[in-house]
């Protein structure tokens, strides 16, 4: 049987506390149901965990039950909605059918009604995972899916194989519609180590694409084919300053993925170009973006110009077929994994050379390509290499063993260095959040989509990378520095609470006593007589 995650919402927390104790939530297919006070409650503690269903109570305070829906609806689109309420109201009643609620239930509650309720609730989601799933009509897709013209068009466009002049032609010919103005390819990943029992890892990639086809935002104008094992999409873009926006749409696609068909998806995406000829070097960005899932995690959406230098070359991903193993080492394992990889790769080289001509073309082509890589990836050469002296003719002259442990050490200090850079940028737009926080905690409107705009990336990167940085989502962390700001207006000064309350970005001063008893167990006016004795 599937188990589903339930979250309970009411003020009277006396009425949740028996509902989850009138239920066998374990026999019935549930995980023990998670339970928040308000609006507010639930949709942080729906960050950290989505659930599969929400039973909300409609009036409370800061936050009513309608508004937690349509913000969870907008969330997370497959969520389930039942409203309990002890108001008998038409317009209620007229607005739950609007959001699609599974349910509206009168209190007081009937713990039959209540169980036919989930009983029904648990059959319609069963159903949906059952449709992604079912093997027969996922090949009948299969079969259907996108002609083969269609899909060799497409391939060989990320391939780089398609004349410019020629490309309108093939558009007109195939039907297809791809007028931009700006261009990415996305690159959908599924691990394979997450695999449904049962399920063919095949029909799971169909079951993904289908899902991606139907769910994707149509403003993007998506084209989806196969190429290489993976479903490819060509995105279109209104303004290259979309990027941040698309990435949080994947996000939220990835999210979807593994909620629906228990799929563990990273969606890789390339740089933005204005011309389809180029796709070839946004195709290769898209996958290098995958490869970063083993520093970024899974099941979430990696944008290419987010996780590297803002001036990023594609032609970073284009190297000479013998090096490309080595340098993603350098960029994305360990300084020990790098250097066994560089070692090994000289001595198996060196084998092949059979004439000290082969030997110092080997050599000059080595040093070449490591100053290639080195300069796409905007670092100092001289923080690399002995400048003061011709490294070519330095290299040429070095035995095998003297190689091995120069090449060695060369990678390992590209590595570093990357390594340092990557980290830099990370703390940079961590660190200007944390400034924005510290000068404006007092404005109402801060959130999480507001300070993304404010640096220009995407929230599933932002959120990502702040987490990893501080230890905190964002939310705990503004909460946490209003808050201290708000003990030190208490004490230090005899202004009114919801003078206070205004001063660190809250306009209900209920909520803001709310929130500080929360973090410090008891309310503002306590809190300030208990200081002051």
């Amino acid at each position: 049987m599937n188990r589903y995650k339930v979250m309970l919402v009411d003020d009277e927390e006396d009425v949740a506390q028996a509902i989850m104790k009138k239920m066998d939530w374990e026999s019935m297919g549930f995980e023990n149901p998670r339970y928040a006070h308000n609006g507010l409650e639930a949709l942080e503690l729906a960050e950290e965990q989505t659930p599969d269903i929400v039973m909300t109570d409609i009036q409370m305070p800061y936050m009513d039950g309608m508004e937690l829906s349509r913000n969870l609806k907008k969330l997370y689109p497959n969520i389930r909605i039942i409203f309990f309420s002890g108001y008998d109201e038409f317009e209620y009643a007229k607005e739950a059918i609007r959001l699609e609620a599974e349910e509206y239930i009168l209190k007081p509650i009937d713990a039959d009604e209540l169980k036919s309720v989930f009983a029904r609730v648990h059959e319609a989601l069963d159903r949906d995972i059952d449709e992604k799933l079912n093997v027969e009509k996922l090949r009948n897709y299969y079969m259907d899916s996108l002609p083969l013209l269609q899909e060799d068009f497409f391939s060989s466009l990320v391939e780089g194989r398609i004349e410019e002049n020629k490309i309108d032609k093939y558009l007109y010919d195939y039907q297809i519609e791809l007028t931009g103005p700006f261009y990415a390819v996305l690159i959908v990943h599924i691990s394979k180590s997450n695999i449904p029992e049962g399920m063919n890892p095949v029909l799971l990639s169909v079951s993904v694409r289908k899902l991606l086809e139907e769910r994707m935002d149509k403003k993007w104008g998506c084209h989806f084919f196969s190429y290489q094992g993976s479903t490819v999409m060509i995105a279109q873009l209104q303004a290259r300053k979309d990027s941040s926006e698309l990435t949080d749409a994947c996000d939220r696609m990835c999210r979807l993925a593994e909620s629906i068909c228990k799929a563990s998806v990273t969606i890789g995406i390339g740089s933005i170009v204005d011309n389809l000829v180029d796709l070839d070097d946004s195709y290769r960005g898209a996958r290098d973006a995958v490869s970063y899932r083993v520093l970024y995690g899974h099941t979430k959406a990696i944008n290419i110009s987010e996780i590297v230098p803002s001036d990023y070359d594609v032609a970073v991903a284009d190297q000479t077929d013998t090096l490309t193993d080595i340098f993603k080492k350098v960029k994305m394992s360990d300084a020990e994994s790098v250097e066994a990889a560089a070692g090994k790769y000289i001595e198996s080289n060196l084998e092949q050379q059979a004439s000290i001509q082969n030997y110092r073309f080997f050599v000059m082509e080595l040093v070449s390509e490591l100053y290639k890589f080195a300069r796409n990836n905007q670092l100092d050469l001289s923080e690399i290499f002995d400048m003061s002296n011709d490294v070519y003719a330095t290299v040429q002259q070095m035995e095998q063993k003297e190689l091995t442990v120069w090449f060695k050490k060369v990678c390992v200090r590209i590595h570093e260095l990357i390594s340092h850079k990557r980290s830099d940028n990370t703390r940079s737009f961590v660190s200007k959040a944390q400034d924005y926080v510290a000068d404006h905690y007092g404005d109402q409107d801060l959130s999480v989509d507001f300070i993304c705009s404010f640096l220009g990336v995407s929230s599933a990167y932002f959120s990502t990378v702040f987490k990893k940085e501080t230890g905190k989502t964002f939310v705990s962390y503004l909460t946490d520095y209003r808050m201290e700001i708000a003990e030190k207006l208490l004490l230090e000064t005899d202004e009114k609470t919801y003078i206070i309350a205004e001063k660190v970005g809250y306009t209900d001063p209920n909520y803001f006593s709310y929130v500080f008893k929360k973090q410090f167990g008891v309310s503002p006016s306590k809190y300030k007589s208990g200081k002051e004795k």
